[in-house]
């Protein structure tokens, strides 16, 4: 059963925030401004060579946001700084989230200018708020949208998340095995997080655990009578056919004794041609039932010529490259305040516009039940034959309804991607999907932008 993992103390929380939200925070304390605001999530341009996101990382805001809180440690530690005012402080003291947001659930799949998530707060509260959900969405959308592509780049394999040891810090490498689960991973090699989220543990032996025999066979023969029914060899620690030809004895010997050999890895060398000469040694010994792993520096781009050259490679631990989204680290995701006390606003800045206005992103479907067109529309509006994205999430600061399971979550990805163009999923260069704003919001963007023009004149 999945929990919580906030990757901070609770009592912590409400220091996880940019300096400059503090101050700002302070000065509209001064100006007694607690009127609600309105702040729009989105990303302004797709990553290297994406067609669409998918969202995650929505559960570990809500979590954040249930627990929001300055503690006496915390608030001593400002006091310090001797930046802000006794009264500000005090207010700190008493200060816990009681805004709404509205978000367009874990799994699905949204695209640029897009919100995920809508927070409608008292303006200090929703603005304090920005670091930690700008951190952990765009990390989890990252993260599963690389996943994703993996899983399309190898139809008919199972992949694993080996990607622990590489990734930024310990929260990125927790966050990664259930984010890869999300996209459509088969378990992780991380234990702590298997334990967390669910998800099935998955591993062999490391080179060290060969070389610390006398010889490989001893090696394989250790590790078989360990584990005889769940047994995976290394291969490639000093010779790859040599190591496939030792795994075959050691098969050999597992079925005499009522077993079977599950299969063996490589992780080193040209993956196509190894991996076709160690389906020949086995299959010419009658091991057709053993399954042959590939690991080490892997992601969608290999695992696409992989596959398409008809590798016969069964099962994939991708790590490193898809841990850290390699191809594309990060994304210009930005959190903008777009109402306030009721009044629409938007940044005019060169490339760098908001849109104005409470949002709802409509989704239009063909005939057969497959996207066609998102809208970018108003809160208030509605699209005909549209289906609403943005789902209500938390009220007055208390969560609507209960989390969603992740496989709930890996459910409601499957059924969003099987209904995208595949067009759209192409690992390079994909084109873009349709998305336009509704006529009112394209009249209000206009009225807005004459307004601040006037106003600025």
């Amino acid at each position: 059963m999945e929990r919580a993992n906030l990757p901070l103390p609770e009592e912590d929380l409400g220091l996880f925030a940019d300096f400059y939200e503090l101050t700002m925070a302070q000065a509209f304390f001064n100006q007694r401004m607690f009127q609600p605001a309105t702040f729009s999530l989105f990303v302004r341009n797709y990553p290297s060579n994406r067609g669409y996101l998918v969202a995650a990382g929505l559960r570990d805001v809500l979590d954040y946001l249930t627990k929001l809180s300055f503690s006496d440690s915390s608030l001593d530690y400002l006091r310090t700084l001797g930046a802000f005012s006794g009264d500000f402080l005090e207010y700190l003291s008493r200060l816990r989230f009681t805004g709404s947001v509205r978000a367009i659930p874990e799994g699905r799949i949204f695209f640029v200018n897009e919100p995920p998530l809508e927070v409608t707060a008292p303006i200090i509260e929703a603005q304090l708020v920005e670091t930690f959900i700008v951190n952990q969405i765009n990390l989890q959308t990252l993260l599963t949208t690389k996943a994703s592509r993996c899983v399309w780049a190898a139809p008919g394999r199972v992949l694993s998340d080996f990607a622990s040891r590489r990734t930024q810090g310990v929260d990125a490498a927790l966050k990664m095995a259930r984010c890869s689960y999300i996209g459509g991973f088969q378990s992780t090699s991380n234990v702590l997080a298997a334990k967390m989220y669910g998800i099935p543990p998955a591993g062999t032996m490391a080179h060290s655990f060969v070389s610390s025999f006398s010889t490989e066979l001893e090696a394989f023969r250790a590790y078989a009578q360990a584990f005889p029914d769940r047994a995976i060899l290394l291969l490639d620690t000093y010779d790859t056919a040599m190591g496939a030809r030792q795994a075959v004895v050691i098969a050999k010997e597992m079925e005499s004794s009522g077993h079977r050999l599950l299969g063996v890895r490589l992780d080193s060398g040209d993956f196509d041609s190894l991996s076709r000469q160690v389906r020949e040694i086995l299959d010419e010994a009658g091991l057709d039932y053993v399954r042959i792993v590939a690991s080490g520096g892997l992601d969608e781009f290999e695992l696409e010529a992989l596959c398409k050259a008809g590798a016969p490679i069964d099962l994939y631990g991708v790590g490193t490259k898809a841990g850290v989204s390699a191809d594309a680290p990060w994304s210009d995701m930005a959190y903008k305040l777009v109402c306030y006390d009721g009044r629409p606003v938007m940044k005019l800045s060169e490339d760098k516009v908001s849109m104005p206005g409470q949002k709802q992103v409509f989704r239009l479907s063909n005939s057969a039940g497959n996207f066609r067109e998102d809208v970018i529309g108003l809160q208030n509006e509605a699209v005909d034959q549209a289906e609403p994205l943005l789902a209500e999430v938390m009220t007055d600061g208390r969560l609507c309804g209960t989390h969603p399971t992740l496989t709930e979550t890996r459910e409601r990805f499957e059924s969003d991607f099987a209904k995208l163009d595949e067009k759209h999923k192409v690992l390079v260069d994909p084109p873009k999907y349709q998305v336009s704003s509704s006529d009112e919001l394209t009249r209000l963007t206009a009225q807005v932008r004459l307004d601040l023009t006037k106003g600025a004149i």
